[in-house]
């Protein structure tokens, strides 16, 4: 397991990626929303950080494992591809969903906006 902390403005994300089955995977949380969610790993520092929407991905057994403890509000990759309505989620930011436009709640959820 490799953990890869977001210790800047941006992403306002952290993922610890995991060798799960066939390919590693990252779980993904959100540091303004706790929201949890499984994604492909990303870089998310330094010159290669690739700063474009997450993949977001389905492991069901993943998913039902993080959920567990009610902790956390975990999301699968159809929730996340649903089109974001800002009044749903009052923690993201208005300035940002003006200025950033985010189609889907993924993108306004796990995001490298500055």
């Amino acid at each position: 397991m490799e953990f890869r902390v977001a210790d800047g403005v941006t992403p306002n994300f952290h993922q610890g990626v995991i060798g799960y089955r066939e390919r590693p995977v990252a779980v993904v949380l959100g540091r303004d929303t706790g929201v949890v969610a499984v994604a492909v790993p990303r870089d998310v520092t330094g010159p290669g950080q690739d700063a474009g929407p997450l993949t977001f991905v389905d492991f069901p057994e993943l998913t039902e494992a993080l959920a567990g403890d009610g902790k956390f509000t975990v999301m699968t990759a159809a929730e996340l591809a649903r089109p974001f309505v800002a009044a749903e989620w009052p923690a993201v930011s208005a300035y940002d969903v003006r200025y950033w436009k985010p189609e889907s709640l993924g993108e306004a959820l796990f995001n490298y906006w500055d």
